[in-house]
């Protein structure tokens, strides 16, 4: 049998559950919709795809303790019946599911959070309300309640949310807990809300599920210690905990914990080192995201069992895959953030980069073809190949044409940034299903309007082509596209990137870096964002701070919007993009008026005080028109072809929008 280990039962007391994979708890916002049929089969579909054990999204508490005012929750007795949608339909496809109970303390976005103490988070306007006696007890009794109500909503379980800094994380840290009462100063007090959670709530579930999400590092100032986490452990056990999952990382933290440049398993040592202090299974969680890292994980003894949350986004027959020996059809997780998190932060449905139909299962059909046509695809990068896949998967004969050698497109040039490198999965799994579809595949091919003229429908993924800033002097020897940097093209010790947006920001990380990229070699990574051991310095924090390596070049990121550079960014990883590149000295500028490029440098006016940067090479990042030189000739024939990707939209690249355009339009030709 393939993954043996992973794929061996696991029994958490009388429940056995048929491997050890758990889908971890994300917030889709499906709960949300009230549109219940569509959250049953969102979690039945990764039900049917093998899971083991999923978790919810976290639901609330009470309404104090709601992420954001609306959250969702088991306040009455219909929420409980809509629930029992989800259970009955889940077990049906012979799963398992368990309730996160998640009280968010001072992270809930509004005036009504509460907290150990008023200390306010750095990612919230709100200050929050510090309980007194009569109000924790309220707080435990709510979480009591929930967890009551899982079970008579047909879950198999309840996770404790008790880590990521929310609401029991806060009393457990000085950080936060700034109490002189039973709840606060020594640990053993500071410990006291967890402990008295798990223990009522074991004694409201019988023996269900109890799931107990701890914090292993804070990686906050003031975080819990190693031996207080061992403590924590450990007391958690004894008052009735099934299985302790592991968290990484408060929210306000300032290290990247799940991003794409977080090397695969990068705390995993951390629950290696946890699991023989304890007798319950021991979950290992964090940029896991291929059956091969979770079998070696469980195999070496790092954990018993392995939690992927957006691995099940990316593809919920991820384990079904996997045990029949079609790993390499598993749709990858890139761990981009930029249709799970950036939505759930901006208030959006979740959904994937990778699968569209992520959260859409009801909405998304991908049928049969009531009449197979003939269809030109033209571009062989993302948009191109989701919808010459989607459309050879309904039934439709494509042809899929591309004047490069290789699929890919601009997937390539993603894959060669530091921090990146989960692109190059993406490309291999595109290349994985084309070798099992019908597409006829066409490369170094290049489509005319004759060729395409035989076909009953055309679609164009042609995607962009670089715009010219119309600089003086911008076609000097020193001047580089973009693409050409990225493709290995040489460049001197100082230079200047005009241009700000998201392949701005790629191409200086690209060239600040030499030598191996970090998130290849996890001790490289975690002494360049300062993450130490919490068995020496609370919260895990080295006390020396980040110590990235000496940058390659000097470089100069420059926009002409007079506004801080990145500040469009994604939502979740701007922030991380930023720092990367402050940590590397990379002057970001905005407001820059291009004067002139000459053999001295750029020329330009920064502030109303004009400038010249003696760079040795300039790199153009600034836009991209769509390449659409098809579409007339085509139109000329008769003709009306399909604009998918960048020759629809060439804002910014934007593979997100390029695989989701792709895969719907494949869905309704």
């Amino acid at each position: 049998m393939p993954f043996p280990h992973l794929l061996a039962p696991l029994s958490l007391g009388p429940i056995t559950l048929k491997n050890r994979v758990m889908m971890g708890s994300m917030h889709t916002g499906l709960e949300e919709t009230g549109d219940w049929n569509r959250v049953a089969e969102f979690y039945a579909a990764r039900a049917r795809g093998g899971v083991g054990l999923m978790v919810t999204g976290g639901m609330a508490p009470n309404r104090e303790g709601g992420v954001f005012p609306g959250a969702a929750g088991l306040f009455t007795p219909q929420d409980t019946a809509n629930h029992r949608i989800v259970t009955d339909r889940v077990h049906a496809a012979d799963g398992r599911i368990a309730m996160q109970i998640l009280h968010a303390g001072r992270y809930a976005y509004g005036p009504d959070c509460v907290s150990a103490s008023a200390v306010k988070s750095p990612i919230s306007p709100f200050a929050p309300k510090a309980l007194d006696e009569n109000g924790i007890e309220q707080q435990i009794a709510a979480i009591v309640t929930a967890a009551t109500r899982a079970i008579e909503a047909g879950y198999d379980g309840v996770e404790v949310m008790g880590s990521e800094g929310y609401f029991l994380n806060q009393f457990l840290v000085r950080h936060v807990n700034r109490r002189e009462d039973r709840w606060g100063g020594p640990y053993e007090n500071r410990m006291r809300l967890p402990l008295e959670v798990v223990r009522r709530v074991r004694a409201a579930i019988g023996d269900a599920i109890l799931i107990y999400r701890i914090s292993l590092i804070d990686l906050i100032p003031d975080g819990s210690t190693w031996e207080e986490v061992v403590q924590l452990a450990k007391a958690v056990q004894a008052a009735g905990a099934s299985v302790l999952n592991t968290g990484i990382g408060w929210h306000e933290a300032r290290v990247p914990t799940i991003a794409t440049s977080v090397p695969r398993a990068a705390f995993a040592h951390l629950t290696a080192r946890l699991r023989p202090e304890v007798s319950i299974p021991v979950i290992a969680s964090n940029r896991i995201n291929t059956p091969d890292l979770a079998e070696r994980l469980i195999a070496d003894g790092a954990c018993d069992m392995v939690s992927m949350a957006r691995p099940f986004l990316a593809d919920p027959d991820f384990v079904a895959k996997a045990a029949t020996g079609r790993a390499a059809e598993i749709a990858p997780c890139i761990a981009c953030n930029q249709a799970c998190l950036d939505h759930t932060f901006s208030g959006k449905l979740t959904s994937c980069l990778v699968n569209p139909r992520a959260c859409h299962e009801t909405e998304l059909l991908i049928l049969p073809a009531a009449q197979p046509k003939r269809i030109a695809v033209v571009g062989a990068g993302p948009a191109g190949l989701s919808a010459a896949l989607t459309a050879a998967g309904r039934g439709h004969h494509v042809t899929l044409f591309d004047r490069s050698p290789r699929i890919g497109g601009q997937l390539h040039l993603a894959a060669a940034i530091p921090g990146k490198e989960e692109f190059r999965g993406l490309i291999d799994w595109f290349e994985a299903l084309l070798a099992q579809s019908t597409v006829t595949l066409r490369l170094g091919a290049e489509a005319n309007p004759d060729t395409l003229s035989t076909f009953d429908e055309v679609i164009l993924a042609t995607g962009i082509t670089p715009r010219a800033p119309g600089i003086p002097g911008e076609t000097g020897p020193q001047v580089l596209p973009y693409r050409a940097v990225l493709q290995g093209a040489p460049v001197g010790p100082r230079v200047a990137i005009i241009g700000a947006g998201g392949i701005g920001f790629d191409v200086a990380e690209f060239l600040a870096h030499q030598g191996d990229s970090p998130t290849l070699h996890p001790d490289l990574w975690r002494r360049e964002w300062g993450v130490g051991d919490p068995a020496l310095v609370a919260g895990g924090l080295a006390a020396e701070g980040p110590q990235p390596e000496p940058p390659a070049r000097q470089i100069w990121l420059l926009q002409r919007k007079p506004e801080k550079p990145g500040r469009k960014l994604g939502k979740t990883t701007g922030w991380i993009h930023r720092a990367a590149l402050q940590m590397k000295g990379v002057k970001m500028l905005g407001g820059a008026q291009y004067e002139a490029i000459t053999a001295e440098g750029l020329h330009l006016t920064l502030q109303g005080v004009p400038q010249l940067l003696a760079v040795d090479a300039i790199v153009i990042c600034a836009g991209q028109d769509p390449e659409r030189s098809l579409v007339a000739p085509l139109e000329a024939l008769g003709k009306t072809p399909h604009l998918i990707g960048g020759a629809e939209v060439a804002a910014e690249l934007d593979a997100k929008r390029a695989i989701d355009q792709g895969t719907r339009l494949a869905a309704r030709l």
